[in-house]
């Protein structure tokens, strides 16, 4: 990520796109069929994201993924909104449809072939410094609306990315977001950092492998139900805090 020249200060670009076709090409040779590509786009009270940082991040997300498609690779598109900030719950789902729609956008300019796609988005979800809470059914309802709003038909997947969010929370959210019944038919599964080993890394601590396995397979359990609308809330252990 490099600072966007023209921008706000917080807004940032994600450079490599140069020799692109030809890493991915190697990277196929030598066993890799996916790639992924992160813009990060972050909502303030002074205008972020601008017009000029969604164009941008959206042209290099498509950039991204007509390259590797060459290459034959799938490419996970991966605008992120993140959730610093004070900004509502309404306001992340106002800010995630126009990017998500910018990327889009440029993806058709760029002739990307949606059906072999996948798109990683952040959960609708409000500003870490934001005081209203909002209940699972409010996040899960926000953003099925914000994706029917803003992504085609044709894309298979959606793969979220669990952000700030914590173990339990992720999971929940997804579950809920499988319960409700949607307009079109994408598979809704998840892509998790923290929000799948956090927990894991604590029971292994650096040395017990065991411990971390055994909770591993207990997070990924939660969210492997979760993506089918089955998971029940605190079925499976977790240490978040």
């Amino acid at each position: 990520m490099r600072p966007l020249p023209g921008a706000n200060a917080v807004e940032t670009l994600c450079t490599g796109l140069d020799g692109l076709l030809e890493r991915a090409a190697d990277y196929y040779v030598q066993g890799a069929r996916f790639a992924n590509w992160r813009a990060a786009l972050q909502i303030t009270s002074d205008g972020c994201p601008s017009d000029l940082s969604i164009r941008e991040n959206s042209w290099g997300l498509a950039r991204y993924a007509r390259c590797v498609q060459e290459s034959g690779l799938v490419p996970i598109v991966e605008p992120e909104i993140l959730m610093d900030g004070n900004h509502s719950i309404e306001q992340t789902a106002r800010a995630q449809e126009r990017v998500i729609r910018e990327v889009y956008q440029a993806c058709l300019v760029n002739d990307v072939l949606l059906e072999g796609t996948l798109l990683k988005p952040s959960m609708t979800v409000k500003g870490t410094d934001c005081a209203k809470k909002e209940d699972p059914k409010t996040v899960a309802s926000l953003t099925v609306r914000t994706l029917e709003r803003s992504v085609p038909s044709s894309v298979p997947g959606i793969t979220f990315l669990s952000g700030g969010l914590s173990e339990e929370p992720a999971s929940v959210h997804l579950n809920e977001m499988n319960c409700i019944e949607r307009k079109s038919r994408w598979t809704l599964v998840f892509s998790y950092g923290r929000a799948l080993q956090h927990s894991c890394l604590k029971a292994w601590a650096g040395s017990d492998i065991a411990a971390g396995q055994k909770v591993l397979i207990a997070r990924a359990q939660a969210n492997s139900e979760a993506s089918l609308g089955q998971y029940l809330a605190g079925s499976q252990p977790s240490s978040d805090e």
